[in-house]
């Protein structure tokens, strides 16, 4: 109607021509005379126009159009059908159906046609973080703010950052924040257990972005989830569905969500100073009530109530235990019947030996699989070097000949090599309770021989009885720096005399050794 106005006040107010308002205008001179007639037909002056809203005015210049487009029909409720539509995966209800039960109650309502075409103008009047249907309890959106949060420390006053971890349910909107030290997965996963204890339930897809936390790989040749976050999914039976990558509108809710959070909660706390993760995640916890209760203008309803009416009754229930970080590796058994994990050995059942198997591991305890089968299960370890054997673990004594190795065949071959070597070994057997466990080292430091001959490691090993280093590291760089020839046992000589020989405050180069 901004065109019937302008030309109206063209003509009233400034005496214009109906050629010039066309130049001015830019609508056709016909048109603008039908305009110019209508209102001189109205007899309304310029200012009862103004007066007027678009409506009014519309059923004032165009009585026939406006009979048509103000109808008398009842108007859909559109409101509960965009509610029932979200739970139509339970109960399978169609768009079709909710216009037969509208026309059971308006029989002279709109037909099918116009009845999707005054939904479809619905959604796209809402605001877009409710623009997609999505089903009741189906999708949890996830992602990171890229606002961060400084966190003082006070004892060095340096200043870390705390990230901000954001999921929303997509029925209802309703929305969990919480603070973590960083987005590694540790932290990431953590987020994830509070977030589904938060709502009490679990969804069934999960949509995050493509941080590597969650996703190895998302492309043509398909998707590689983390091996720990597809861990955290089967224990809580949710599937992972990462947003394609730089498309942020896979999830509207999850872009919409944080920038809501940034200003409804982070914003707030720009001049206050915290000093741990878990005093801002108490500050947030006191905000997200407020912002989960604040009613959306377009449905009328808060976030909590969507929640309540929609998504929590098709949550699928928590499993009977919080799920437990793990991390997950690739091994090999040593011919010890032992694997190795960040420098500690864990031993598997003997018959394992050269197999490849699979290490979950948590802050507490090792889980070791062969072929998706639990072989073995050991507390975790801490200090390098550390070994845990089960005695159920090891093969009975009579069956040492049946090995590839075993204490006889070390000492033999210890035997070949010399009289060091042989004394080596038993020292090596004597170092361990159990005898398997020194297979590796020996096996190590005897194999020497054959790159730098059996006369060499012989001399290697005195010089490292002597050094007080019988490590196989250490052995090893005796025979590369040839250090054993710099110092002999068989090499002693006798140090000159000097006046100062005699004096008892001096200690000499011996002291030293």
């Amino acid at each position: 109607m901004k065109q019937v106005r302008d030309i109206v006040k063209l003509h009233s107010d400034m005496g214009l021509s109906i050629r010039k308002i066309q130049g001015a205008t830019g609508v056709a001179k016909s048109t603008v005379a039908d305009y110019i007639k209508r209102y001189k037909e109205l007899g309304l002056s310029l200012e009862q126009i103004e007066a007027l809203d678009d409506d009014s005015l519309r059923l004032q210049f165009f009585p026939e159009i406006a009979s048509v487009v103000v109808s008398a029909k009842a108007m859909p409720d559109m409101n509960y059908i965009h509610q029932e539509l979200k739970r139509r995966k339970k109960t399978k209800v169609t768009l079709y159906l909710l216009w037969e039960e509208y026309r059971i109650d308006n029989p002279d309502g709109y037909g099918y046609t116009q009845f999707r075409v005054y939904y479809r103008r619905f959604k796209k009047k809402l605001n877009p973080s409710m623009r997609q249907t999505h089903l009741a309890g189906e999708k949890l959106f996830v992602d990171y703010s890229g606002l961060v949060m400084p966190i003082h420390n006070q004892r060095t006053g340096e200043i870390d950052t705390a990230q901000i971890f954001v999921a929303v349910l997509g029925a209802s909107g309703y929305t969990f924040v919480h603070a973590t030290h960083s987005q590694k997965q540790e932290d990431f996963i953590y987020s994830h257990v509070m977030c589904y204890n938060f709502f009490g339930g679990v969804p069934r897809v999960v949509v995050p972005d493509n941080l590597k936390s969650a996703i190895i790989s998302n492309n043509k040749n398909g998707i590689v989830v983390n091996e720990s976050y597809a861990d955290l999914n089967r224990h809580y039976g949710v599937v992972v569905e990462p947003a394609r990558p730089k498309k942020p509108k896979d999830k509207p809710l999850a872009e919409q969500g944080v920038q809501a959070i940034q200003r409804f909660i982070l914003a707030k706390f720009r001049h206050h100073k915290f000093f741990s993760v878990d005093e801002l995640n108490e500050a947030i916890a006191e905000l997200l009530d407020g912002y989960n209760n604040k009613a959306i203008k377009h449905l009328q309803q808060s976030r909590t109530e969507l929640f309540k009416e929609l998504d929590a009754p098709y949550l699928n229930p928590l499993p009977l235990n919080n799920y437990v970080y793990k991390q997950f590796k690739i091994a090999r058994v040593n011919q010890d019947y032992h694997i190795t994990l960040e420098k500690c050995n864990y031993s598997v059942p003997f018959r394992y030996i050269k197999e490849e198997v699979e290490v979950r591991y948590s802050t507490q305890s090792i889980y070791i699989y062969h072929k998706h089968k639990l072989i073995a299960t050991h507390p975790r370890l801490r200090r390098v070097g550390e070994t845990s054997t089960l005695h159920e673990h090891m093969p009975s004594d009579h069956q040492y000949v049946n090995e590839k190795m075993n204490p006889e065949r070390l000492r033999s071959w210890a035997k070949n090599i010399g009289e060091y070597s042989s004394v080596f070994v038993e020292d090596a057997f004597e170092e361990v309770e159990h005898k398997p466990n020194a297979y590796r080292k020996i096996s190590a430091v005897l194999s020497l021989a054959k790159r730098y001959g059996k006369t060499e490691l012989e001399l290697a090993l005195m010089y490292a009885v002597q050094m007080k280093t019988i490590k196989t590291k250490s052995i090893k760089s005796i025979l590369d720096k040839k250090l054993y020839l710099a110092k002999s046992a068989n090499n002693t000589t006798t140090p000159k005399q000097s006046l100062f020989d005699n004096h008892t405050n001096i200690r000499g180069a011996d002291e030293y050794k």
